[in-house]
């Protein structure tokens, strides 16, 4: 059997903005809009309305009548992101959830029993996850939506009708809570109709003849039936949440201040969601009416407002606005995140936050195309390398490569055996390596294997300009660092050339000298420019 629930959030439009400043909600509160001295009330919260405060209207009469009134203007994106935020929360319940206006939510909650409980078990927790998001709700719960509709205007935080009682149950309801349009309301009222009980016993017949579709729609109303078909919700790829200021903001110590609300709306709507985000896109709305947008990359999904913020304050502070900040809103692409267990031989690896945090700090200090993860590029040079986005899950799938087994190959074998093997392999070669030693020096011979001395090549790269004088073509000093080194010894060229066929073919000829001061360096000239390089250092 079919069972719906409707959650509905009285005076949305007030409550939305509520949502973004809780101090409001013990205060008489109106959403206004116009031009002032024109401006005209929206919404009002009910503080407001237990006052005298009533939409449409003006704000000059509200506040005569409620002189300690706060008003706000209507913003678009806060109501926006507001109902996104509600239909989120109905979809951490159900999967099956339907927009039925600006407020108002059907879930159809047909076999959660299972999962959760009886009718009264499903509204608690609608109830805790509205809740959640911000909003304080009605929560219905019928065979019908438009019982459950109906029963949610109707007050009380959860309200739940027995199976078969859906007609009983409305007879008392006053006849606007269906909300039929004005000549409707003023025909029902002349024939004597004010409930709902009373417009379900008129003929159907009849009120058709004479109130065509309309009154046919309000008699199903009243009969709890639903005759529209259930459109389910998509929900956007997307997380949003967004806000206005009282006043422009120019410095950054305010900005992070209202970010801070915003990334926490965000976050719990993510975390409820069971989903982390991997970038974030911050949109300021500026006193000029330009925009300043930011994407600030997340090296790993974070579900975490503080470090967020963080990311988000050192991406402003090295990319800051052209101008005063009068709206922010704030877009996460959401990911799903799936927890695993690091092995044995995997190295540790550090706190996420402090990952992301540091990676965001050398790129604001070195730029974000000098911060990533190398890459070997198919060429013909030397060792080129691009630079992409660090990716803490290759990181980790790298190191995951090389577990117990592998590391036992490593030194020889497979586990234990391997290992015992491989010292014992290990221990013979010395052996007999002792033994050489031995015969070679008890017959007063040397060994026929002369020593390798033990030099290293470390690369400079980027490879440092230097200053190169030539005798006979050769290296004769080299100036580096104000200061310049004649050259005792030179070894070369070697002459390395590729992509000749293309616009970035290259050629160059490297030597390696000795230095005056003992230094074993490789040099590297490029032949189309004529610069000289410090390439390499022999240690």
């Amino acid at each position: 059997m079919s069972a719906f629930a409707c959650v509905l959030v009285p005076y949305f439009a007030a409550a939305a903005v509520e949502r973004v400043e809780p101090g409001l909600r013990e205060r008489p509160f109106a959403v206004v809009s116009g031009t002032a001295p024109a401006t005209r009330i929206v919404e009002a919260n009910t503080v407001a309305r237990a006052l005298g405060v009533h939409p449409a209207m003006t704000e000059t009469e509200a506040r005569a009548r409620c002189p300690e009134l706060t008003s706000r203007p209507l913003a678009d994106e806060v109501q926006a992101t507001a109902c996104y935020a509600l239909l989120d929360a109905a979809l951490v319940v159900s999967p099956r959830v339907e927009d039925a206006g600006i407020g108002v939510v059907h879930v159809d909650t047909t076999g959660l029993e299972r999962l959760i409980g009886d009718a009264t078990a499903v509204g608690r927790r609608l109830l805790r996850e509205v809740r959640a998001v911000g909003f304080t709700a009605s929560v219905g719960l019928a065979e019908s939506r438009a019982t459950a509709r109906i029963v949610a205007r109707l007050g009380g935080s959860l309200t739940v009708v027995a199976p078969g009682r859906e007609r009983e149950t409305l007879a008392a309801a006053p006849l606007a809570v269906v909300e039929p349009d004005a000549a409707t309301a003023i025909t029902l009222a002349r024939w004597g109709v004010q409930t709902l009980g009373q417009l379900a016993a008129l003929p159907r017949d009849g009120l058709a003849a004479r109130l065509g579709a309309a009154g046919l729609r309000l008699h199903d109303l009243a009969c709890g039936l639903d005759r529209d078909p259930f459109r389910a919700y998509a929900p956007p790829p997307f997380y949003q949440e967004a806000q206005g200021v009282d006043w422009e903001i120019d410095r950054l110590d305010a900005l992070a201040t209202a970010l801070t609300p915003v990334l926490e709306r965000l976050c719990a709507r993510l975390t409820m969601s069971h989903v982390a985000a991997d970038l974030l896109d911050i949109d300021l709305r500026l006193a000029s009416g330009e925009h300043h947008q930011r994407r600030v990359l997340l090296a790993h999904p974070l579900v975490d407002p503080n470090a967020m913020l963080t990311l988000a304050r050192l991406d402003l502070e090295a990319h800051p606005p052209a101008a005063a900040v009068t709206g922010v809103s704030v877009t996460a692409h959401p990911v799903r995140t799936v927890a695993g267990q690091g092995g044995l031989w995997e190295p540790t690896t550090p706190a996420i936050r402090e990952l992301a945090t540091v990676l965001t700090r050398l790129a604001a200090l070195v730029g974000p195309a000098s911060v990533g993860s190398p890459r070997l590029v198919d060429s013909h040079r030397a060792d080129p390398v691009t630079m992409e986005r660090f990716e803490v899950g290759n990181l980790r799938r790298a190191h995951g490569q090389t577990g117990r087994r592998d590391v036992g190959r490593v030194m020889g074998g497979e586990g234990r055996n391997g290992t015992r093997r491989a010292a014992k392999n290990q221990i013979k070669r010395d052996a007999e390596g002792v033994g050489a030693e031995r015969l070679m020096g008890g017959l007063g011979g040397e060994s026929l294997t002369p020593p390798t001395p033990n030099v290293a090549l470390r690369r400079l790269r980027p490879p440092r300009a230097i200053d190169v004088e030539c005798t006979a073509e050769s290296p004769a000093s080299v100036r580096w660092n104000g200061v310049r080194y004649p050259v005792q010894g030179s070894a070369g060229p070697w002459r390395r050339s590729g992509e000749w066929w293309d616009v970035d073919g290259w050629v160059r000829d490297e030597w390696d000298v000795a230095l005056a001061d003992g230094t074993l360096c490789r040099l590297a000239h490029d032949l189309r420019t004529g610069a000289w390089f410090l390439d390499a250092i022999y240690d």
